[in-house]
């Protein structure tokens, strides 16, 4: 096998808890797959990942389980994070080159045993170098901000587990704040919603839908209605209830406030020149999180400061994640350092 292809397979994942997406060389992103695994209990045998294992979310019997192996952004289940990684680099290559160097994303508040856990499932999936990589920082490569620039940019970037905020300059992180409220604590607001006000159980890939379709940070100039199958906690029995955005919106509006508040706390915390900088330039929205109607707004209206959605938000840390893997000596002041186990 000649040199290029060995290098073809240099491969870059966004591990996220909600999503996992995947970038390879020459070819972009490739994979786009919740990070849902269905494995059997008795012998953790894994069945189904991704668009697959979401299918048989809340549908399993009792020899069958699915769960998500990542939690707040980090491995929660690191024999099955590992399996699915495995299964995802499998579905995108047809050849096995032992010789891979892969960039992560993680989290810019991990701990050290959580970087050597991914470091470690990343060896296991068949990669001779892993490179970490703070998501933040990456969600700024891949939206095209220069990042080596003395300049101050300020990125939120909002997923599943976690809402990352960074405030960048000279390729590194000068101020963060990295909490455990994203796009899951969203779901699981709207799920306590529908129990306590309609005594109405509802699960996760509901309060996901209802959340995409009618979740919104500030009133819209037309409030939508949604119709909610669920179980009826009283007379257990499947009932359809109809909720407004209104409600929704109601149902988001603690979550939310958290991460407008981590906001603002990592903006008193910027250096005067940064700051002017971001006065400038703006915030930028990235994750899934972004997409939730009216956010960019709310954030506006709170800290008085231009604020931009990221274009294709979803794809801008494994695209960042991408591009520093095609110039590992450029952006190689921007990958984590940590101890070598």
């Amino acid at each position: 096998m000649g040199l290029f292809s060995l290098f073809a397979n240099d491969i870059a994942i966004d591990l996220g808890t909600a999503n996992t997406l995947i970038w390879v060389k020459g070819k972009g992103v490739v994979l786009s797959e919740p990070s849902i695994v269905a494995f059997d209990v008795n012998t953790k045998k894994i069945i189904a990942i991704g668009n697959d294992a979401r299918e048989m979310q809340g549908k399993t019997h009792r020899d069958l389980q699915v769960i998500r192996p990542m939690r707040d952004g980090v491995i929660a289940d690191f024999e099955i994070a590992e399996g699915m990684l495995r299964a995802f680099i499998k579905k995108i290559s047809t050849s096995w080159v032992q010789s891979r160097r892969i960039v992560i994303s993680v989290p810019s508040g991990i701990t050290e045993v959580e970087k050597r856990a991914v470091r470690d499932s990343g060896e296991h999936a068949g990669a001779k170098e892993v490179y970490l990589v703070a998501e933040p920082m990456a969600a700024a490569i891949g939206i095209g901000l220069q990042v080596d620039a003395p300049v101050g940019d300020m990125i939120i970037d909002i997923g599943g587990g976690t809402t990352e905020i960074a405030v960048i300059a000279l390729s590194g992180i000068v101020q963060e704040e990295s909490i455990r409220i994203a796009g899951d604590e969203l779901n699981n607001a709207i799920i306590t919603h529908f129990k306590k006000n309609h005594n109405l159980l509802i699960g996760e890939r509901t309060a996901e839908i209802i959340k995409c379709e009618v979740g919104s940070a500030v009133p819209l100039k037309q409030e939508l209605a949604v119709r909610v199958k669920g179980r009826d906690l009283i007379g257990g029995l499947p009932t359809t209830v109809e909720a407004s955005s209104t409600e929704i919106r109601e149902a988001l509006q603690e979550p939310i406030a958290i991460i407008v508040e981590a906001v603002k706390t990592t903006l008193e915390r910027t250096p005067p020149e940064l700051a002017a900088d971001i006065l400038d330039r703006g915030i930028m929205l990235t994750g899934g999180g972004a997409l939730l109607k009216g956010l960019d707004t709310l954030i506006r209206q709170e800290t008085h400061l231009p604020v931009h959605v990221a274009e294709d938000p979803l794809t801008a840390v494994v695209r960042g994640a991408g591009a520093i893997m095609e110039n590992l000596t450029k952006y190689s002041k921007v990958i984590l350092k940590g101890k070598k186990y």
